[in-house]
C-alpha cells in the first residue's frame, strides 16, 4: 500500500514506473523536493490568513479577525508565526490616536502557498487514483 504523499511514477507510456519510484508536485522529481506539507501553512487559522491575504492586496487585522472568526490573542500568535517565516508582511501605524494593523502576503507567502496548493492536487490526484482501482 502506498503511503500518503507517495506519488507513483509514470512512464511516458502511461504504466507504472519501478515500485518506489516517485512522481512530485507537478510531475516533477521528488527526490528534488519534500513531501512533506509546509507546517507553516498547514494549520488552518495561518492557511486561512494566507488565502485571505492572496485575494485581496492587504487586509486590517479586526478584518482578519472577523474573517477568521477568532480572537486578538490567537490571531496575533499565528500571524507572527507567518511574519516570522516572512510568508506575511506587517505595517503598524495610526488612523488618528487608534493603532491600525495591516497584513500583505509577501512575494515569499505567495510561492509557498502555491507549492502547498500544489502539493494538496497533488495528494488528490494520487488518492482519486487509488480509489478508482
Amino acid at each position: 500500500m502506498a503511503r500518503l504523499g507517495a506519488l507513483p511514477r509514470k512512464r511516458p507510456d502511461g504504466s507504472d514506473a519501478a515500485p518506489g519510484a516517485l512522481r512530485g508536485v507537478r510531475g516533477r522529481d521528488a527526490s528534488t523536493e519534500s513531501l512533506a506539507l509546509d507546517s507553516i501553512i498547514h494549520n488552518r487559522t495561518r492557511l486561512g490568513i494566507v488565502s485571505a491575504l492572496a485575494a485581496n492586496e492587504s487586509l486590517a487585522f479586526n478584518e482578519l479577525k472577523a474573517l477568521m472568526q477568532t480572537t486578538d490573542g490567537n490571531l496575533s500568535v499565528h500571524a507572527r508565526k507567518l511574519e516570522e517565516a516572512r510568508y506575511v508582511t506587517v505595517t503598524k501605524s495610526f488612523e488618528g490616536r487608534r493603532p491600525k494593523t495591516e497584513y500583505r502576503l509577501a512575494p515569499a507567502g505567495r510561492r509557498a502557498l502555491q507549492r502547498y496548493l500544489d502539493h494538496m492536487e497533488a495528494l488528490i490526484h494520487a488518492t482519486r487514483d487509488t480509489l478508482d482501482r
